[in-house]
């Protein structure tokens, strides 16, 4: 799953702004001050079983494209770092996220489109587990790595 999306995103992924792998963001910015309570949070949960998640399509940002997901589950693990995280949460960060892989963004409207179309037929749903959780830092350009967990139970 993680090589067929990072296949996408290379493909159709503006390359000046392609800084990532393909990945789901639970999180948009959470203040530095909450990194090492953060990393004791994603160690804990990364302990537990591996959360499944299902394709369910292509999904359309107005401006680039995605593969929409869905995981009770990993909503459920993002959940409990939102309550707990609570009062630093961005507005944005206060809703809950719609799951998706974005393989595309910042094109016209029209070029989003028509990925969209070439991209729906091919897009199936399957199945699959998440592998763990990352944890990237903003850095004014490309997003730092920090560190990754994955999951043990």
């Amino acid at each position: 799953m993680q090589a067929r999306m990072n296949a996408l995103r290379q493909a159709h992924f503006p390359p000046e702004r392609n800084h990532l792998a393909a990945h789901v963001t639970l999180f948009h910015a959470l203040p530095p001050s909450c990194e090492e309570e953060l990393r004791q949070e994603l160690t804990r949960l990364a302990a537990g079983p591996a959360p499944e998640g299902q394709v369910e399509g292509v999904m359309s940002l107005g401006r680039g494209t995605a593969i929409r997901l869905s995981s009770p589950a990993l909503i459920g693990l993002r959940e409990e770092l939102a309550e707990r995280f609570w009062p630093l949460l961005s507005a944005q960060d206060q809703h809950r996220p719609r799951l998706h892989v974005t393989v595309q963004n910042k094109v016209t409207a029209e070029a989003a489109r028509a990925l969209q179309a070439q991209l729906g037929p091919a897009i199936r749903a399957e199945t699959f587990r998440f592998s763990g959780l990352g944890l990237h830092v903003y850095a004014g350009g490309p997003w730092h790595y920090v560190k990754s967990w994955s999951f043990r139970g």
